[in-house]
């Protein structure tokens, strides 16, 4: 996308400069940024990362390019906008927004709060808020901006993809856009939550471009699960399972897998390529409580244990399995955003939705009573497909034949 977005402003910048348009300077003038990091200094100012990308190395061309195809710039101020103009002293151009990927937050900036650090971008009539926004884990989120990946010459481009790819088919991540952070930090009953990102190996390898010569990349981005936010700062992290069940709530599970049990001895892999959820608030005598309804449809994808898939009381214990193994998992969930005092799942705003009057006197202690709040959680567990054979070759093995 950010190919043929650039080969298209460089089309215009033809046309326009061959027409004599007045706005043909402020073309070449402009320094297209994909990826935008704000950290936080201790000594009281925003550290601004943003990565430039270079038109001329995106661009293929013989003998191939030896340069990096972005750049990353830095600036301090105590607001972002200035911190932005304050990078023309070394930029020699303006930094265009409009096409941001990807926004990195820092961990020490979340947990100072990440509301204010937002106002521009939410205020400016350039950007667009269809970027994806991380928060950066064990490490400052301009580190994060400045690691080459493999694959995606642009790596902004690359944490865009890697997200929506694995929010579509593995499930423990989410994707979050800027309107949907802002309106989850300011409505009463609901809690943000954003996918961190760490890089794995070394910081200062994956830097350089001979970082990426060996056949595994010296340090690489790699997305670690959900941070939970209360209002507008970081209150903790959600393992992989919670995360997973947090999705299974919100409905928000495409496909994924999981392992479940064999009724004894083994294991099976099972593909959840469906899943729905639904949320209801119960109000008796002004007490809230929630039930949580799931379903899901799957496939078997592994069979490590010895059972016949050909009977049909096989199947349906393995479907009891994953009942069992799928409300231990939303429970995790529930367990840990309560442990956390976060209501990460909007439970108060279903409690809104069904009881106006009896949500009047909950929210002013809201948190208080989401981590008393009974949850209910039932699941609906069905195996669609077992696959190629109904019993696997490895017990035949394992029995010495």
């Amino acid at each position: 996308m950010i190919r043929l977005l650039l080969r298209s402003a460089l089309c215009l910048l033809l046309v326009l400069g061959s027409a004599g348009c007045w706005n043909r300077r402020e073309l070449n003038d402009i320094a297209i940024a994909v990826g935008l990091a704000i950290d936080w200094d201790p000594s009281g100012q925003y550290v601004i990362t943003a990565q430039i990308v270079d038109p001329g190395e995106v661009a293929p061309r013989k003998g191939g390019g030896t340069a990096t195809t972005v750049s990353t710039y830095e600036a301090r101020n105590q607001s972002v906008s200035e911190a932005l103009r304050k990078m023309t002293t070394v930029l020699p151009r303006k930094i265009y927004l409009s096409h941001l990927q990807i926004l990195v937050l820092g961990e020490a900036l979340a947990d100072r709060g990440i509301a204010e650090s937002l106002e521009f971008l939410s205020r400016n009539h350039e950007v667009r808020s269809d970027f994806f926004v991380v928060l950066s884990k064990d490490a400052k989120a301009g580190d994060i901006l400045n690691v080459l990946t493999p694959l995606e010459k642009i790596p902004s481009q690359k944490l865009r993809k890697s997200l929506e790819t694995s929010e579509k088919i593995w499930a423990p991540t989410h994707t979050v856009q800027l309107d949907e952070l802002i309106t989850d930090m300011v409505e009463p009953g609901r809690s943000a939550v954003l996918t961190g990102v760490k890089i794995e190996g070394s910081k200062s390898k994956g830097k350089t471009r001979e970082g990426l010569s060996s056949i595994t990349p010296s340090g690489m981005l790699e997305y670690a699960n959900l941070a939970v936010m209360r209002k507008d700062r970081l209150a903790g992290w959600l393992n992989e399972q919670e995360s997973k069940g947090y999705n299974y709530i919100k409905g928000d599970v495409k496909n994924t897998v999981g392992t479940i049990g064999c009724g004894g001895s083994g294991t099976v892999s099972l593909e959840v390529y469906n899943s729905k959820s639904s949320i209801k608030a119960i109000i008796r005598d002004g007490a809230p409580s929630i039930l949580v309804s799931l379903t899901t449809e799957s496939n078997v994808t592994e069979v490590n244990c010895d059972v016949d898939l050909s009977k049909q009381e096989a199947v349906e214990m393995l479907e009891q399995e994953a009942v069992k193994r799928t409300k231990e998992v939303v429970n995790s969930s529930i367990q840990k955003a309560k442990k956390l005092k976060s209501d990460i799942f909007g439970f108060g705003e279903m409690i809104h939705q069904k009881d106006p009057k009896a949500w009047a006197v909950l929210k002013e202690d809201w948190d208080a009573h989401f981590v008393k709040l009974p949850v209910t959680v039932e699941v609906e567990a069905h195996i669609r497909r077992t696959g190629t054979t109904n019993k696997s070759y490895l017990g035949q093995m394992k029995g010495g034949g």
